[in-house]
């Protein structure tokens, strides 16, 4: 490992054991996959990984105005991974389709005539998607891993690359960006990499969901306001969907092995649930009458936080869908 300009630098072995010891409040369900486009691999000279880092940092900061790096992690052709925005953020690369979520950007322009994948690059990628889905529980699926080409550009909804779409992660990438290339192609082969450990993967056995009410929520040892912070991870930040183990004297603990906590009244309960809609729409308010403002699609997961008249609110946003289409959690 290498630590540079606040990123780290890993091989996937060592990837794979940095993310288990790990600690994300936030629950994740699903995994973005993309590419750069530009830095592409003509930039890439085998040993500047941060200067690339860096430079996508200042793009995203300086031109976006976004406040940190776009990604999660970027994969570069030799098959280093580097670290790029805190886990505990929500990352900014899809419109409207950034909560609970993981973003990966592979290095590179991998649409039909750019660039030709390393073999490094494409182990490095299947691997660490398949870490991904065993560290946050995720059976792999065209919902718990999707491509940035399914979703509208400007709006976020899900049209599976039929309007307004961009080609990331390219329309060369494993054999193509369109969702029956993904079942294809590259699931089968993140499945392939999961094998030895897909019966690990399981709802964890969690108590409850609850939502970030405040712009931070500290983690501490106790529960209580006077225990001190957890050293080995961040605070939690508004809107991230935590999982709740137990709850005592009004606080929350978040992890099923370790005591860490938090103060319950920085909180609002969430039930999780499954779409069962082919294409559910989501509105600006409880009922049919107001605007639609995008959609989601059959079999992804959303987390309500109230009900009102037959709908069910988005957590933490100013959405709202139909109850009579979602599969509810019992928790």
């Amino acid at each position: 490992m290498e630590t540079r300009s606040g990123f780290t630098k890993m091989s996937v072995g060592e990837f794979k054991q940095w993310i288990t010891g790990l600690k994300v409040a936030r629950t994740i369900v699903r995994i973005q996959e993309h590419h750069t486009y530009s830095p592409s691999y003509i930039h890439f000279k085998g040993s500047n990984h941060f200067e690339l880092q860096a430079g996508m940092k200042n793009y995203h900061v300086n031109h976006n105005g976004w406040n940190d790096i776009g990604q999660h992690f970027t994969i570069f052709p030799d098959g280093s991974i580097l670290t790029g925005r805190n886990l505990e953020k929500s990352p900014a690369c899809i419109t409207g389709q950034n909560a609970n979520a993981i973003c990966i950007e592979n290095l590179g322009n991998f649409d039909v005539a750019g660039d030709a994948m390393t073999l490094s690059q494409r182990d490095a990628i299947i691997e660490v998607t398949a870490i991904l889905c065993q560290k946050f529980n995720l059976a792999p699926n065209s919902n718990t891993i999707v491509y940035h080409h399914w979703f509208n550009l400007s709006t976020g909804e899900r049209n599976n690359g039929t309007k307004n779409n961009k080609s990331c992660p390219g329309t060369n990438f494993f054999g193509g960006n369109k969702v029956e290339n993904f079942e294809t192609y590259f699931f089968p082969l993140v499945k392939s990499q999961l094998s030895a450990g897909l019966a690990n993967i399981n709802t964890p056995a969690v108590l409850k969901y609850a939502a970030v009410s405040s712009d931070m929520l500290n983690i501490r040892t106790q529960p209580k306001a006077s225990a001190s912070l957890v050293a080995d991870r961040d605070a939690a930040e508004f809107g991230a969907i935590l999982r709740i183990y137990k709850i005592e004297g009004g606080w929350l603990k978040i992890s099923n092995s370790e005591e860490h906590w938090v103060n319950g009244k920085y909180t609002v309960e969430v039930r999780r649930a499954v779409v069962n809609a082919t294409i559910l729409n989501v509105r600006t308010g409880p009922g049919m009458e107001y605007p639609k403002s995008s959609s989601i699609a059959k079999g992804e997961e959303v987390f309500i936080s109230d009900e009102e008249n037959g709908w069910c609110k988005l957590a933490m946003k100013p959405e709202w869908v139909s109850k009579r289409y979602l599969v509810l959690s019992f928790k």
